[in-house]
């Protein structure tokens, strides 16, 4: 047993090694740390604490689509964003109670296929490196992404996705005999700036067994494959007999000219629905506005 003495001795000097610790008054701690994004919209986003005077860093475990970032930017600042980071810091300390948000989704569009946080200024400590960790799906093959939470209809605009020329369309509509035991019903392929997407209503034959669309490829004339993010409407497989509607999505160069392709959509057996043709109209003029 410790006689009084030394135990007060070695209480002093854990409470000067502790008082050494903490920081100076007035000055937050800095931390580093790891946080989960948000398997689904019903979990509260993690919280990240951030000051005027600290730039933040998060570090993505996958790669993002830095155009889809979504923040006020009259209250924070985006220092520099890339493949799988971003740095931020507010414009001056958040208000008591204050809440930002600020989310970017994924480039590979599998869910939980947005990472979203809610950033609130702390008096005593400040998020310096935030480690974001994506949870991995229940089944690791390769699966269309839910329906994802898609931005709001005027960060369309603000993203960059339409702009003054707006997004053209062209269609197709029960054109294509059933192969495979698949067959198109409706297609409509839409056009905006930098991205090119289908719609496609699949109808699955009444004696073909149950089908999970899982992966789609916008096939050209001349270039290499174009691998889409796959969205179904509603995840799972399509019934015999039944219809399902999913949608492929893909970012292309900037070109004046129509752009033609091959879509193909590919699920369980190896079986594939193929859409040849599928036009995706040059946009409008300029000047037609």
């Amino acid at each position: 047993m410790l006689q009084p003495f030394r135990l007060a001795l070695a209480l002093a000097l854990v409470w000067g090694a502790a008082a050494r610790a903490e920081p100076a008054p007035g000055v937050r701690g800095r931390r580093e740390r790891s946080v989960a994004v948000a398997s689904t919209s019903a979990e509260p986003l993690p919280i990240v604490r951030v000051a005027g005077d600290t730039p933040t860093l998060f570090l993505f475990s996958s790669p993002i689509q830095k155009k889809t970032l979504t923040f006020d930017e009259s209250r924070i600042r985006v220092l520099d964003a890339g493949e799988r980071s971003i740095i931020v810091q507010p414009v001056a300390n958040l208000g008591a109670g204050e809440r930002q948000e600020i989310g970017v989704f994924f480039a590979d569009g599998r869910a939980p296929a947005r990472a979203a946080f809610v950033l609130v200024t702390d008096p005593a400590e400040v998020d310096s490196r935030i480690d974001v960790q994506r949870p991995e799906p229940p089944n690791t093959a390769c699966q269309p992404t839910a329906q994802a939470p898609a931005p709001k209809p005027e960060d369309f605009v603000l993203l960059g996705y339409v702009d003054a020329k707006g997004v053209t369309t062209s269609s197709h509509k029960g054109t294509l005999d059933a192969v495979q035991g698949l067959s198109l019903d409706k297609l409509v392929a839409f056009r905006g700036t930098g991205w090119i997407l289908a719609d496609v209503k699949i109808v699955n034959g009444p004696d073909a067994p149950a089908w999970t669309p899982r992966e789609a490829m916008f096939v050209g004339r001349v270039d290499m494959p174009l691998r889409a993010r796959l969205v179904a409407k509603k995840p799972g497989a399509i019934p015999p007999g039944e219809f399902g509607r999913v949608l492929a999505v893909v970012e292309v160069p900037e070109t004046k000219a129509d752009l033609v392709f091959t879509l193909e959509v590919r699920g369980d057996g190896e079986r594939r629905l193929t859409v040849p043709d599928v036009r995706f109209p040059k946009p409008a003029a300029e000047d037609a506005q």
